[in-house]
């Protein structure tokens, strides 16, 4: 009777053993190790990142006061020659900063064509009826100016001579809204953020197309996005304090 009783003891030990091991288990979704990974597969597609701030409520980690772009912007003033690919240091920083978001630095691998969000949507439609290759695609939350659909190309390339590099500004910038409304060309000297990002108010930076998508040539998108966003700025309000090309500054 006590062997038997004993085999049962170590039978229910080995059963609640075996439960509490499954209870360690860490979740598959987990949110860290979730953004972890999409953050190393932007970095092995050969996009280079860099820490950028977060929000703190409806301010910017930063702390510094009326921040024009809250959890929008790099951490530091190097950020061009802090972004990497290492797989190392990106997880260092991950690990050691799990609040912050991230940006990556374009015109190095990759442009992004940054449009407002519901011509993003509308451009997105139309290229993918028209059998058009698309890349990764990103949404940027926010109200008005700040929902933002991000369309990530290949760069122009490597010029050999550097004073072939044409600066964002004169993309982004346009003299006349006529020209290209609410566009915004991300090439060398600017940057963006990638998923998973947070933004102050609750609102996101997420993939709608992922890094499994090949970078396209910027040229093959512009037409369809130049074309929907003169309608989107066609259709907004004259008065309306949002009908500008965001941001107008880092």
């Amino acid at each position: 009777m006590g062997s038997e009783s004993g085999r049962v003891v170590r039978g229910e030990q080995s059963r609640i053993s075996g439960w509490l091991r499954r209870r360690r288990k860490p979740a598959a979704q987990d949110p860290g190790r979730e953004r972890e990974a999409l953050l190393l597969a932007v970095a092995a597609a050969g996009l280079p990142l860099a820490p950028a701030a977060h929000p703190d409520g409806y301010r910017c980690s930063c702390e510094r006061i009326g921040c024009p772009t809250p959890a929008r912007h790099p951490l530091s003033f190097a950020w061009q020659t802090q972004s990497t690919t290492d797989r190392a240091q990106l997880e260092r920083w991950a690990r050691n900063q799990p609040e912050a978001n991230f940006i990556t630095a374009t015109g190095m691998v990759h442009d992004v064509l940054d449009v407002p969000l519901e011509a993003g949507r509308d451009a997105l439609d139309r290229l993918l009826a028209a059998g058009i290759a698309v890349g990764p695609v990103a949404e940027s939350g926010g109200t008005g100016a700040q929902a933002r659909m991000l369309f990530f190309t290949a760069t122009r390339g490597t010029p050999e001579d550097e004073d072939e590099w044409w600066p964002c500004e004169l993309d982004c910038h346009p003299e006349t809204m006529d020209e290209h409304p609410g566009l915004r060309w991300h090439c060398r000297g600017s940057y963006v953020l990638v998923p998973p990002a947070a933004l102050p108010g609750d609102h996101v930076v997420a993939w709608v197309r992922g890094m499994e998508h090949p970078l396209p040539d910027p040229l093959t998108l512009l037409e369809t996005l130049t074309d929907a966003c003169a309608q989107h700025a066609d259709a907004t309000p004259a008065d309306d304090p949002h009908a500008v090309a965001w941001p107008l500054a880092h």
